[in-house]
């Protein structure tokens, strides 16, 4: 079997709101985003764990943690449906981190029942969304974002935000466009997280973020601010 899971968290209490989680970290991405600081998991070819090691780990923390966060990379890169259809056994809840570039493959989850909850990343608006994920469309993405609001399935929307690449009048239109495609939820902003290695060798911002810039029409909250 295949390692697919660069690394397995085995604790957090932020990632997954009110639940006690471990994260597994799945190999590759399908973007290359300027500000990413996970370049080692997703340029990595090959991981440290299999599917199975994190069942194995899972059994052992049964009643100890209550969600398991799939993350990377991009998870859904990888066949996820019998993971999944194991962890539910066991028990646990579901969160995925996702950039949203496959909604067959998040619909497929979602209509088996198998993940609980869903982080969708909102990288750029899309004049921006080529230069800063390297992917020439996105409407893979689009797609994923209205067909979560038609199910009303719970989800947030979030943007990693680095002022140099994303700045105030960015963020309106990316509020603009969450209200005319009527997301309700809360939209959440996170703040640069600056590493040695990144994906676009990208150096601490020198600029700083305007909140009272920003559209107040959605309910934001910031993350690492």
């Amino acid at each position: 079997m295949k390692k697919i899971i660069y690394n397995i968290t085995p604790f957090t209490t932020v990632d997954y709101k009110d639940h006690l989680s471990c994260i597994a970290w799945f190999v590759s991405c399908n973007m290359r985003c300027k500000y990413c600081y996970n370049s080692q998991i997703v340029n990595a070819k090959s991981g440290n764990y299999t599917p199975l090691d994190l069942i194995a780990f899972l059994k052992k923390r049964i009643g100890l943690l209550d969600a398991v966060v799939l993350s990377g990379g991009e998870a859904t890169n990888h066949n996820l449906l019998n993971l999944c259809r194991v962890v539910k056994k066991l028990g646990y809840k579901i969160k995925l981190d996702t950039n949203g570039l496959k909604p067959d493959v998040i619909n497929e989850l979602i209509q088996n029942q198998l993940i609980d909850f869903i982080a969708l990343d909102y990288k750029a608006p899309q004049n921006k969304f080529t230069n800063i994920t390297k992917i020439n469309s996105n409407k893979k993405f689009t797609e994923t974002l209205d067909m979560l609001i038609k199910d009303d399935f719970p989800f947030e929307v979030r943007t990693t935000v680095h002022p140099n690449l994303i700045d105030e009048e960015d963020i309106n239109s990316i509020i603009l466009d969450l209200e005319q495609r009527e997301y309700k939820g809360t939209y959440y902003l996170q703040n640069y997280l600056h590493t040695q290695e990144n994906l676009g060798n990208m150096q601490e911002p020198n600029k700083i973020l305007n909140k009272t810039l920003l559209n107040s029409s959605l309910k934001i909250e910031y993350r690492n601010y």
